[in-house]
């Protein structure tokens, strides 16, 4: 499980950017693949699979 930061999210548009705490690295984020709702600056725990371009976060969930 990684943890990270939500850079940006489009609520209308569905998507948006984890930037992993660890790597620095940032992850696509698809509302596909979120458990709860997120915003900019949300502290989240996600795991990664490999999507269409690339790889993706999912089963994304908001630490409280």
């Amino acid at each position: 499980m990684n943890k990270g930061k939500v850079k940006f999210f489009n609520v209308s548009k569905g998507f948006g950017f984890i930037k992993d705490d660890d790597s620095d690295n940032e992850y696509f984020v698809h509302a596909s693949g979120l458990v709860d709702k997120i915003k900019e600056n949300d502290e989240v725990t996600f795991e990664l699979a490999e999507g269409k371009k690339g790889i993706n976060a999912v089963n994304v969930k908001k630490i409280q």
